[in-house]
């Protein structure tokens, strides 16, 4: 009997690779997010990225961040977490785990915890210190929501389409 290999990917890995190569389907110009939600048995439930909602076209909606509200992003886009929860096949998704390349934002949060989402694991955290991460934060604590950074393993996969 041969051993088995050693360098397979580990389950949060795997899933926060799931999440990054969803991110890949965004075509918003500056930020790409993806997200992967996984039940307690570790099956994948969802996976969503940033972009605009079904039906509105990508090359008719801006994709600027500046600008007033009609004519930035900040209107239109689905944040990947959203995506995720909407695009899911069940409605339950209760104690689950969300995989994401970005911390979420309030708005997401609040998605989040009303699945009642049981863990978030997040690669990056840019927006930390904006109050909108503050009140993520907040309310995932008063909910019981646990959430931790990524312990990135440095590995990296080369995948062939």
């Amino acid at each position: 009997m041969s051993d088995k290999r050693a360098d397979y990917l580990s389950w949060d890995e795997y899933f926060m690779g799931v999440a990054s190569l969803a991110s890949k389907r965004s075509k918003d110009p500056n930020t790409q997010v993806g997200a992967c939600i996984v039940d307690k048995e570790k099956y994948i439930i969802s996976v969503g990225y940033n972009g605009m909602p079904l039906g509105c076209s990508d090359d008719e909606f801006p994709w600027d961040r500046n600008g007033g509200t009609l004519d930035s992003k900040y209107a239109y886009v689905t944040h990947a977490e959203l995506n995720a929860v909407l695009n899911s096949k069940t409605a339950d998704l209760e104690g689950d785990t969300v995989y994401t390349t970005l911390f979420p934002c309030n708005e997401c949060t609040k998605a989040l915890i009303q699945k009642k989402v049981g863990r978030i694991v997040y690669l990056d955290d840019k927006y930390h210190d904006t109050e909108t991460a503050q009140a993520a934060r907040r309310m995932l604590d008063a909910a019981g929501v646990k959430y931790e950074r990524y312990d990135s393993s440095g590995r990296e996969i080369k995948l062939d389409l």
